[in-house]
Parts: C-alpha cells; sequence; structure tokens
C-alpha cells in the first residue's frame, strides 16, 4: 500500500506543480491580486471619510462615465481584471446585487484594470454585466484613491456614502451578501 501511494505521488507531483504554477502566474499577469495585509479594509467613521475621488472617463462601452454623477446614491466600486478568478467569481455576486439594491438608491461601478480595454468588454458581454465599469488600462484611476486607502491589486470595492466620500474597503472578492452589508449602515443614515 505505501509503495503504491508513493508511486502515485511521484507520478502526479509534476503536474500539481505545473497547476499551481499556472494558477499564480494567471493572478500575478498585470496587476496582482489583492492582499488583505496591504489596505485598511472596513467601515470608516463618518467624521473621518475622505473624499472619493471623482473618477471620470470612457466606460468600457465608450460612453461617458462620471463618479460625480451618481452624487446622492451609495455607489460601490468594485476593480477587476478579466484574467483575475476571484473578479471572475464575484462578478454575477456584484450583477445580482445591482438588481437587487437599485431600489434602495446603490450603483454599482467597475473599474476595469485589463491593459486592453477588448477583453475588459468580452468579460462584461460574457458576463452580462449590467452595471458600467471605467476602463482604466494604465491604471490612472486606481492611482487617484488616497495613498493607502486601497490595495494594490484586484479585487477590491470601495464603498462611497451619497456625500461621494469613501465609507468604507473590502479587500478581496465579494459576494451580493458581502455587498448588502456593506452599503446597508448608508442606505438607513
Amino acid at each position: 500500500m505505501g509503495r503504491l501511494r508513493y508511486s502515485f505521488l511521484v507520478k502526479t507531483r509534476p503536474l500539481l506543480w505545473t497547476a499551481a504554477c499556472l494558477l499564480l502566474a494567471s493572478c500575478h499577469a498585470g496587476m496582482a491580486t489583492a492582499d488583505p495585509s496591504e489596505a485598511k479594509s472596513g467601515p470608516v467613521p463618518a467624521d473621518r471619510r475622505a473624499a472619493a475621488p471623482d473618477l471620470a472617463g470612457d466606460s468600457l462601452d465608450g460612453k461617458p462615465l462620471r463618479l460625480s454623477d451618481y452624487r446622492g446614491k451609495v455607489v460601490v466600486i468594485n476593480a477587476w481584471a478579466s484574467w483575475c478568478g476571484p473578479c471572475r467569481a464575484e462578478a454575477p455576486e456584484l450583477d445580482a446585487a445591482q438588481k437587487h439594491l437599485a431600489a434602495e438608491g446603490v450603483q454599482v461601478l467597475g473599474l476595469n484594470t485589463d491593459t486592453e480595454p477588448v477583453n475588459g468588454r468580452s468579460f462584461q458581454h460574457d458576463h452580462h454585466l449590467t452595471y458600467p465599469s471605467f476602463s482604466d488600462p494604465s491604471g490612472r484611476k486606481v492611482l487617484t484613491f488616497p495613498r493607502g486607502s486601497v490595495p494594490q491589486g484586484v479585487p477590491f470595492t470601495v464603498v462611497v456614502d451619497a456625500r461621494g466620500r469613501m465609507a468604507n474597503v473590502h479587500t478581496g472578492p465579494v459576494t451580493e451578501r458581502d455587498v448588502r452589508d456593506l452599503v446597508r449602515p448608508l442606505v438607513r443614515s
């Protein structure tokens, strides 16, 4: 029995090693995946909230998009990339959150960090996303957030209150329930 187990491990170890390397490489192409230790996550007390940068530019669909156009709403900004596995998993969750929370004055906006916008457009189309996403192939929009407030990798989510201030930062992927929990205190206030 021991010899059979040893033989199995010897034969499959190169496959497992290759799979692990490919997974790690895919997460580090372009912008890295978010490291929870990089930025402060969690709610920001109302009296300590910094103004969110007024993101502006074209959406992946080529339409003008500006964060300040949503003033008066709670805005969920999710930074993502098409090559990011956790981003792929959270996309349908964010879309469901948009559909279920729109009536409460919540708007989801994406911030696509793909270096080739065509990849972001394909991702948006393939996942049937109903919310718009900024195209940020150079990463300049990500850099407009206050230093240290967001991680250097994706995915991350910033919740902006109705007054345009950063009320919460979530590092890593989110579920629909996470989004609901992040915005609930702001929708009630």
